[in-house]
């Protein structure tokens, strides 16, 4: 899967663009030029979601590395909302879109409307799908997964789990999952009882734990595809979270770390959304400037357990 992703998004990009070396053979590769007069718009698919806040504080980093201007928008989980704002961008004439999609397969029409304007777009943190995209910044979500389902297996030992699914049509959930299913198929003595989507959302979390428990009482433990998710499950065990029930979770956002410091969870797999979110503006400064762009960037995840998670809380 993640070779398969790899090879197409490398083909796509070069059939619709040929990238060139920074202008000045003397510069140094590794530094992109400083960003001048250039505002960048950046599309999120929200700005309330504690991954995303700090997703944006690593865009915010940047603008002020950068010396540049970002346009910063925010859909509220609603993909039409967002082609209205990426419509918006192109019309403001900004010159580059950091696109983070609602849903990647509706994600078509706001990819198309950046390239029928001629202005470059990078995917941040989930898949585009359709229109060209100079760069691909994000999480190496299938292998969190994997490592998810190993830090549960560990966890709870033999038995059935649950897994709680994000946005049905973000990349995002659709590899961490494929991640996790392929972790437990490694382990014949962990299986998944029973998969509902909560859509990434906490609330959401904690009632559909609830439903999945009525109806698999004897289940051992949970993946939730990102921490708010976890949270709202570790909500709805109150005391037999981190107990007679593990939960892992996916983000490793400041609130989950505390809850794997308490033991309430039994472990995240933290990302680094702010690289993320420095990396996409850089990747845009790059292809503006003339300089090597990589039209794919994995920033890698780790495990977080109560055994490391110092280590987290003191970055």
């Amino acid at each position: 899967m993640r070779h398969s992703r790899r090879a197409l998004l490398a083909a796509a990009t070069a059939a619709a663009l040929v990238f060139v070396a920074a202008c000045d053979p003397s510069s140094d590769a590794n530094t992109p030029a400083s960003g001048g007069d250039i505002t960048i718009g950046f599309a999120s698919s929200t700005l309330t979601n504690p991954f995303f806040i700090q997703l944006r504080e690593g865009v915010q980093q940047a603008e002020k590395e950068f010396g540049v201007k970002i346009v910063y928008m925010d859909a509220n989980n609603d993909a039409a909302t967002q082609l209205e704002q990426v419509q918006s961008l192109v019309t403001q004439k900004v010159k580059a879109i950091l696109l983070n999609p609602v849903d990647t397969q509706q994600s078509g029409e706001s990819a198309k409307a950046a390239e029928n304007a001629r202005i470059p777009l990078v995917a941040v943190d989930r898949a585009v799908t359709g229109g060209r995209v100079i760069s691909e910044v994000s999480s190496d979500n299938v292998q969190g997964g994997v490592d998810a389902a190993a830090a549960l297996a560990k966890a709870t030992g033999p038995g059935e789990v649950l897994h709680l699914q994000g946005l049905l049509g973000t990349s995002a959930s659709r590899d961490r999952g494929e991640g996790f299913q392929q972790g437990l198929a490694l382990r014949s003595s962990v299986r998944i009882a029973l998969s509902k989507s909560a859509e990434f959302d906490r609330a959401k979390g904690m009632s559909v734990t609830t439903d999945m428990l009525t109806a698999k009482p004897g289940v051992k433990g949970l993946f939730a595809e990102n921490d708010d998710m976890a949270l709202g499950a570790v909500q709805a065990l109150g005391d037999k979270a981190g107990k007679t029930f593990q939960i892992v979770g996916f983000d490793g956002t400041p609130e989950a770390l505390a809850a794997v410091e308490s033991g309430k969870l039994a472990a995240t797999v933290a990302q680094q959304p702010k690289e993320l979110g420095r990396q996409a503006v850089e990747q845009a400064i790059r292809y503006l400037k003339g300089q090597t762009v990589r039209n794919l960037v994995e920033i890698p995840t780790r495990v977080v357990t109560k055994a490391n998670v110092r280590e987290f809380l003191t970055n």
